[in-house]
């Protein structure tokens, strides 16, 4: 690293942190398994806190960024917060029951009704 200027060792760094961050949210979406379990672990709370963490990295160097430096921490809060949205909306959709359950559902609260009146 003797040969790299000051400067240039802050931006390699800089960039170093923002793909670090952002595999790290990755991981919390269970995009991609975590390397020392091997094992897919989905944390969303977590994801967003790192988003959110990137995000304000993003609002603090704001006139500060190279155009190369800008548009990597652009980019990666942009990708992830699209997939955190697509993740959130998987899990709305696991909470929501089916039609045929849905029909279900309103079968028996129309039994229970009927039984009441």
């Amino acid at each position: 690293m003797e040969n790299i200027d000051e400067k240039k060792f802050y931006e390699i760094q800089f960039v170093q942190l923002i793909f670090s961050l952002k595999t790290s949210a990755i991981m919390q979406l269970g995009k991609i398994a975590n390397p020392l379990t091997g094992k897919i672990e989905r944390n969303l709370n977590e994801a967003k806190y790192t988003i959110d963490m990137l995000n304000m990295i993003k609002e603090k160097t704001k006139g500060n960024l190279t155009d190369d430096e800008k548009k990597i921490i652009d980019d990666a809060v942009f990708e992830l917060q699209m997939n955190y949205i697509d993740e959130v909306k998987k899990e709305e959709e696991k909470k929501e029951p089916k039609p045929e359950e849905k029909e279900e559902i309103t079968e028996k609260r129309q039994k229970n009704k009927q039984k009441n009146q």
